[in-house]
């Protein structure tokens, strides 16, 4: 830490929320004039049926991950009290939904998802994480994320489908798409998610990503957010682990050092169609007190 750049300190010695701060009221209403036609739309991979049935195996993920569990009940019954009389003749479908984020389907990462050492992003205790939740840096800190966002259709630029596996986009090519500024989301196509509409085994032999270089470039343009198609922002390899030592770990440059959140597993296909590098990003997570992440719904408005 000491010989690299950070924000540590920078938005307070109590900042849970890193560069999210830079979404001022000014930065916002700026952000919204990067909508031109009010078309919608969501940046979200599915959520699709129970582990009972084989619907969410169709869904782009990693091996060895508990996937979103979806249960619903069609005959008037309550999960947590039985059956519920609600009128003669009337019926009601209730939803039960659990989901484990981190490489099951598009989520964000909050600041307390990863750390080196003894603390965590701004200095915060890393003890302060338990098995109940962390106490600092969760994602409830976050609140509405409402931002400029600005896609580096790496793939499309290169005149790809995809990326290749074990393609690391270097900090120039981002330089050659676009320049984002303070505040900003930046949105990085890499085309792997259409992989696995080919082959499963093609997808889990590893992942195309950003390389450490160009996590450092976005820091340095103080984006609030990076956000990618594949599910670890940076490359993974064959054994789905990042292939960089700690010093270039993104999530430790990003998350750690910075107190950028991150976006994972977008479905980013309609998006790239549209040619639009600027456009309202906005996404929320639940507000899970403690969490170390949550599911989301990214929404672009172009």
């Amino acid at each position: 830490m000491a010989h690299e750049p950070n924000n540590w300190g920078r938005f307070g010695l109590d900042d849970q929320r890193g560069t999210l701060n830079l979404l001022t009221p000014a930065v916002v209403l700026d952000a919204l004039r990067s909508a031109t036609t009010g078309e919608v739309l969501s940046l979200a991979m599915p959520i699709r049926g129970a582990t009972s049935s084989p619907a969410p195996t169709t869904v782009p993920h990693l091996p060895g991950r508990p996937l979103p569990q979806h249960f619903m009940s069609v005959d008037g019954g309550d999960y947590a009290a039985g059956a519920r009389p609600i009128g003669e003749g009337l019926r009601v479908a209730d939803d039960a939904l659990v989901v484990t984020h981190h490489g099951t389907t598009t989520h964000m990462d909050a600041l307390c998802h990863m750390w080196s050492g003894d603390e965590l992003y701004n200095g915060h205790p890393a003890a302060r994480v338990r098995s109940y939740g962390a106490t600092r840096c969760g994602i409830e800190h976050v609140g509405g994320v409402v931002a400029r966002g600005v896609l580096f259709d790496v793939a499309r630029h290169l005149g790809l489908d995809h990326l290749p596996a074990d393609f690391r986009i270097p900090a120039e090519l981002l330089q050659e798409i676009a320049e984002p500024g303070p505040g900003d989301v930046a949105v990085i196509r890499t085309g792997w998610p259409l992989v696995w509409q080919r082959s499963h085994e093609e997808y889990w032999s590893g992942q195309p990503g950003l390389s450490a270089e160009a996590g450092r470039w976005l820091a340095a343009h103080d984006v609030s957010v990076v956000a990618s198609d594949n599910a670890a922002i940076g490359g993974l390899d064959a054994r789905g682990l990042a292939d960089e030592g700690l010093a270039d770990d993104l999530h430790l440059i990003l998350l750690h050092r910075h107190g950028i959140h991150l976006v994972e597993m977008l479905w980013l296909e309609e998006l790239g169609e549209r040619g639009r590098t600027e456009f309202v990003f906005v996404a929320a997570p639940l507000r899970i007190e403690g969490g170390t992440g949550s599911p989301i719904t990214p929404l672009a408005i172009l």
